[in-house]
């Protein structure tokens, strides 16, 4: 038996007809309804190669394939102005993607299709009414900025930056006066103690500059002053300080002065500021030393006060009734004198570089340059200058604005009085201005003397009540004072309420008695005294002190 070869094999085992067939992927297509009315045979399943999809004819019965879009015809689709057809799909808005629709039969691919007339119609329309609402909005911005202008009736100094309208200053300015620690005096407003800083760091940057002979300039001045205190330093700011202490600087206007920057030509004009101070004995140049500094620092702060005490001296003027108080008696303000709300201080007038001559009208060109113009041209000029020049009503001077006027007390309403008699009303005020008289003119001395007399009733209880647990007769200083430290509700060392203790033994000796033994102090109570009796003195003390 001869040996058969491998190429036999894979011979007989591969058709025929397979050998030059192509192998290709299958596909998968779904057919069209038009095929399955026609009933087309199904394909073979032995053959694997892909069929040809035969054209479709179009007929009068043929259906439209299932995949393409739905499209309304011309006279369903609504313009952008006329109302939607009920039953009609809705209009794809126009912030989602719009998906192109098939071309039909017979379409151009050039030409735009209705479903794109309708999309720039509507577009068209967004456009048209945005414009519309822009054009609104600028006339309601004009109006409302004629409107401010309007109302507002006392406009900033020239250089101030005006406030924006309804805009109030922060909670921290307004209220600074009561949030200043320490027993109440002359406190002075935010804003003035701004301007006694800014004059602080004027003075160390003028005195810098001219203890090594430099020329201090209101550039140079400004950066020092801005980079001490992170605010904004103008000349309005200068002059302010130059009202509130006008023999502090001498201002003036000169050129040619060394600047070292490209913004600034060495021939442009510059406020100078050069301190006045004393001469020395000897003739040698005086020195802005930290001593006068300090005293200079002080006539400052003195002249603030006495600004204030203006303000609160016509306050005072304006009450039901008048009152009257000395200006050296003078210990704090009055409760109802807001100090927040003093008046801003007006800026003086500081030097201004010389305006040079320009030429404006035609009449001042014809009288500077007559003899170089021909008759011909000056007899052009004038008649120019005849029809130019027309009758100017002379400006109106600019009237003085009112000062703020003074904080009045708040005043009950005369429903609230009905039926009260003017003679109880004006003892009452009488009264109470006498009370407020006394409680301006009062010295820190007595202020601590009248705090710690009203804290005698509260600390006699509680000093009563440490002999009654402790069961003794006597006790210690030491001893008696960490009992009440212990006990008291205000918060106190041991020795202020030792004071405490010998301040009420000085005032009721019967009922509280310091023994002094060897090298102790005992304190003795009265257990038996009544405690409301001893609480009445005391508070008829402190009424006695606070005054009528």
């Amino acid at each position: 038996m001869a040996q058969r070869r491998v190429t036999d094999f894979f011979a007989h085992r591969r058709p025929s007809s397979r050998a030059t067939l192509p192998r290709t992927k299958p596909a998968c297509r779904t057919p069209s309804p038009a095929e399955s009315a026609r009933g087309a045979p199904a394909p073979a399943l032995s053959s694997r190669r892909k069929r040809a999809r035969p054209p479709a004819d179009p007929g009068p019965e043929a259906a439209p394939p299932a995949r393409r879009r739905l499209r309304l015809p011309a006279d369903a689709v609504s313009g952008p102005s006329s109302p939607a057809a009920p039953g009609s799909p809705a209009r794809p808005s126009l912030g989602k993607k719009i998906k192109k629709a098939p071309l039909s039969a017979g379409q151009l691919p050039g030409l735009p299709t209705q479903q794109d007339k309708d999309t720039t119609a509507e577009l068209k329309l967004c456009l048209q009414r945005a414009r519309e609402l822009g054009a609104r909005v600028q006339v309601l911005r004009a109006s409302a900025q004629k409107k401010d202008a309007g109302e507002s009736s006392m406009p900033e100094a020239e250089g101030h930056p005006e406030k924006p309208c309804g805009e109030k200053a922060p909670a921290y300015q307004r209220f600074h006066a009561l949030a200043q620690p320490g027993p109440p005096g002359l406190v002075l407003p935010y804003k003035y103690q701004v301007l006694a800083e800014m004059f602080r760091s004027m003075d160390t940057i003028v005195g810098m500059l001219h203890n090594r002979s430099e020329t201090a300039t209101f550039a140079k001045v400004k950066q020092g002053v801005q980079d001490l205190m992170h605010k904004c330093f103008e000349e309005r700011n200068v002059g302010q300080i130059k009202t509130v202490y006008p023999a502090s600087y001498h201002f003036r206007q000169e050129r040619n002065i060394p600047t070292f920057k490209d913004g600034v030509k060495r021939s442009d004009y510059q406020l100078t500021i050069e301190p006045l101070l004393d001469q020395e004995a000897g003739g040698a140049v005086p020195q802005l030393t930290a001593t006068r500094l300090l005293q200079r620092r002080q006539v400052f702060s003195r002249n603030l006060v006495e600004r204030v005490k203006e303000h609160h001296k016509a306050f005072l003027a304006s009450l039901n009734p008048p009152m009257a108080v000395p200006e050296d008696q003078l210990t704090r303000w009055h409760p109802h004198f807001n100090v927040d709300e003093v008046p801003d201080i007006e800026p003086a007038e500081l030097p201004q570089p010389p305006t040079m001559e320009k030429l404006a009208t035609a009449q001042e060109v014809l009288a500077h340059a007559r003899s170089l113009m021909s008759p011909r041209m000056q007899k052009a000029l004038s008649q120019l200058a005849l029809h130019s020049a027309e009758p100017s009503s002379p400006g109106s001077p600019s009237q003085a604005l009112p000062a703020t006027p003074p904080a009045t007390p708040p005043t009950p309403s005369p429903s609230a009085l009905k039926g009260v008699s003017q003679a109880l009303l004006e003892r009452i005020r009488v009264k109470e201005a006498q009370k407020q008289l006394a409680q301006m003119t009062r010295r820190p001395e007595q202020e601590r003397r009248l705090q710690q007399l009203q804290r005698l009733p509260e600390l006699a209880r509680v000093l009563r009540c440490v002999f009654v647990s402790e069961r003794k007769p006597a006790l210690t200083m030491e001893v008696a004072c960490a009992r009440m430290v212990a006990s008291c509700c205000a918060v106190l060392s041991p020795g202020e309420m030792e004071r405490h203790l010998v301040l009420l033994s000085e005032l009721l000796p019967d009922w509280l008695s310091l023994h002094r033994i060897r090298t102790d102090t005992y304190v003795k109570l009265d257990k038996a005294a009544d405690l409301a009796v001893v609480t009445a003195r005391l508070a008829r003390l402190v009424r006695a002190e606070e005054g009528p």
